[in-house]
């Protein structure tokens, strides 16, 4: 792609009967494997592979995968397949996706009225103008963020997807850019309150999945996840015009760790 880079969220199962019938040293060189490819993917940003223990029971092995080009993103998803023998896991669920710029991006002018709004602030002062510098610093480091992510690597890894509705009254896409992006701003609002707690990155998928965007949540304690996700819902964005798909609550394990939570 010109900007940005692919995502994937991937979900298997165990095959417990097929897998009880591996010897311990099958065991041990699947492992060696998934940690070969995770350590030759470790980067910052991308390409990198993360492995996560799936809690509730949805799926039992996780994955997440970023990669600048889509055949990379293809071969890494069967590089890692490839670790584990033959019939010993199953997809049961999986997220194709890429990050990118919201079209709600904040102009020059949005930051001066954020300034004026939000900090009480008046145009032409010194303070005035310091804050509009840091808060155009804030938007350049946000939109590299949303391009090419260096995400925390906390214990808890919430995914989502989510689209906006087309139904009668409620249809995102039938109101006009204006009230969108209004709409979108309180949204925003929201979830800054949670910036300390909650490290969050929305990637697109109109046209790769059946949703519209995945949301992936990193925190280090549950609650966390939990109140950004009741907070927001109470936003208009979200009560009228936003629909859920199912959540995927995850815990950062490397594969070591992996096997011995999964008793591998």
């Amino acid at each position: 792609m010109k900007d940005g880079i692919h995502v994937m969220h991937l979900f298997y199962r165990l095959d417990r009967i097929t897998w009880d019938e591996l010897s311990p040293e099958e065991s041990a060189a699947t492992r060696g494997k998934l940690e070969a490819l995770c350590g030759a993917n470790s980067n910052a940003s991308h390409p990198q592979i993360r492995s996560y223990a799936n809690v509730g029971g949805k799926a039992d092995l996780v994955f997440w995968l970023f990669h600048e080009d889509l055949a990379g993103l293809a071969q890494l998803h069967r590089d890692l397949e490839a670790c584990f023998p033959a019939g010993t896991i199953d997809t049961v669920y999986s997220y194709l996706s890429v990050t990118e710029l919201t079209e709600y991006q904040p102009t020059e002018d949005d930051l001066k009225a954020r300034v004026q709004r939000e900090f009480k602030l008046e145009e032409g002062t010194p303070e005035f103008e310091a804050k509009l510098v840091e808060l155009v610093k804030w938007k350049a480091d946000y939109e590299k963020f949303r391009l090419y992510p260096e995400m925390p690597d906390w214990e808890i890894m919430c995914f989502y997807p989510m689209l906006k509705k087309r139904q009668g009254k409620d249809n995102w896409y039938m109101l006009d850019f204006d009230t969108r992006k209004k709409l979108m701003r309180t949204h925003a609002v929201t979830g800054r309150k949670f910036a300390a707690r909650i490290k969050q990155l929305i990637t697109g998928s109109s046209g790769l999945d059946d949703w519209e965007w995945g949301v992936t949540l990193m925190a280090q304690q549950l609650d966390a996840v939990k109140e950004i996700v009741y907070e927001m819902r109470l936003d208009e964005v979200s009560a009228k015009y936003a629909e859920f798909g199912p959540f995927y609550i995850n815990l950062r394990l490397e594969p070591e760790a992996l096997w011995k939570h999964l008793g591998l």
